[in-house]
């Protein structure tokens, strides 16, 4: 079982910078995948980023790709998303997923996800 917390969630202006937490507990953290997706009001839920359990294979949705970076520290279980120029398009509640693949959390197929953390970003 792993239960996932994210904060680092607020408000902050375009062109700004956040940075997401998701802690983690369970003993088997480091054998999880890991991901960030996203859903904004409205809208279909978003893929936005994963990591593989060892930290050595990252993938980025395109609408992200040079602007979030996502990491892990296995020995503090936790994964992060460091957000970069913030457009107001990034505005939605980031939501942090572990699963035993990078594939299944492509696919929006998770094993555990948190209860979400808010990002505006105003114009």
């Amino acid at each position: 079982q792993v239960h996932l917390v994210e904060s680092g969630g607020g408000l902050v202006q375009a062109g700004g910078s956040l940075r997401l937490s998701c802690a983690a507990s369970g003993r088997t953290f480091s054998t999880y995948a890991m991901g960030w997706f996203r859903q904004a009001p409205g809208k279909e839920r978003e893929f936005v980023a994963s990591i593989s359990d060892s930290g050595g294979v990252l993938s980025y949705a395109d609408s992200v790709k040079g602007r979030f970076t996502i990491s892990r520290d296995n020995a503090k279980n936790t994964v992060y998303l460091q957000m970069n120029s913030l457009k107001p398009e990034d505005t939605a509640v980031y939501y942090c997923v572990a699963a035993l693949s990078m594939a299944a959390i492509a696919r929006g197929v998770y094993d555990y996800w948190g209860q979400g953390t808010q990002v505006t970003v105003s114009s």
